[in-house]
């Protein structure tokens, strides 16, 4: 299978609230050659499973947090080379879905500096731990998320694509981080969520959506764009897989990447 090597045309930068720390940070997306990279300071990290520090509600890529959206939108446009530079240790929350990444990344546009050569993986990838399921296949990008969960509300959610740049940015980009309203305390006691509000999440209550969202099955569609950004690390354009997900996490999505680069074979030109 050959995908175009692409990089943006010119830099774009993304600056806002860490959906997490709240704080001021900033992220520029600059053309590169060297697959997807991110700066910080003085330190540099290539974006893959092994530099992976934590998965706590959140990807954290050496010292820089929530790296899974930004992934997600470069996946989704197929980006394949680019360089990131972030001040403030974590993305910007961009309205907590990656579609604020997709317009940027569009707006500047891209080009062409090479192939890919992808051998996929001959055998499925499968995963399971407790309830949690991941499979992955060579395929032509059909995608599925199952969104479960144990209480009465919202129960069971699917959602199923087949992806291209252009479903991914009608279909997946807009969906937006999910909280459990019951959640909310703790997670704040933490230190999380920081930037967090009725814009740039969603809030499941008990019985019902707190705030209205913006697709009947949001939180499905946003944990599939979680785990397209995720699964990027292994360097696999997403239209060379198809991959089926129940209640997997950032956690079981980086052991799948790492899974998955491993069994798959990438030459660059």
């Amino acid at each position: 299978m050959v995908f175009d090597r692409l990089t943006v045309r010119s830099s774009v930068t993304f600056e806002g609230g860490g959906l997490h720390s709240g704080s001021p940070v900033s992220a520029t997306v600059h053309p590169g050659r060297d697959g997807i990279a991110f700066r910080s300071g003085n330190n540099r990290w290539i974006a893959r499973p092994d530099e992976i520090r934590e998965t706590v509600r959140c990807t954290r890529l050496g010292d820089i947090s929530t790296i899974e959206h930004l992934m997600s939108a470069l996946a989704g446009i197929g980006i394949t080379d680019a360089e990131v530079e972030v001040q403030g240790g974590e993305l910007p929350a961009a309205g907590g879905s990656s579609i604020t990444f997709v317009e940027g990344l569009q707006a500047t546009g891209h080009e062409k500096i090479g192939t890919l050569e992808i051998t996929p993986p001959y055998a499925r990838i499968f995963s399971k731990c407790d309830e949690r399921t991941l499979a992955i296949a060579a395929g032509e990008g059909h995608w599925r998320f199952d969104f479960v969960t144990n209480s009465p509300f919202p129960g069971i959610q699917s959602f199923a694509v087949h992806l291209t740049p252009d479903s991914y940015a009608r279909e997946v980009a807009p969906a937006r981080t999910i909280v459990f309203e019951a959640e909310l305390d703790t997670v704040r006691r933490a230190g999380l969520g920081q930037g967090l509000d009725e814009r740039t999440a969603l809030v499941l209550g008990e019985n019902d959506y707190v705030n209205p969202p913006l697709f009947n099955d949001e939180p499905a569609r946003h944990k599939l764009l979680d785990l397209i950004g995720d699964l990027y690390l292994s360097g696999v354009p997403m239209q060379a897989v198809d991959v089926i997900a129940e209640r997997s996490g950032h956690s079981a999505n980086v052991e799948a990447a790492a899974r998955l680069a491993q069994a798959t074979t990438i030459v660059r030109y």
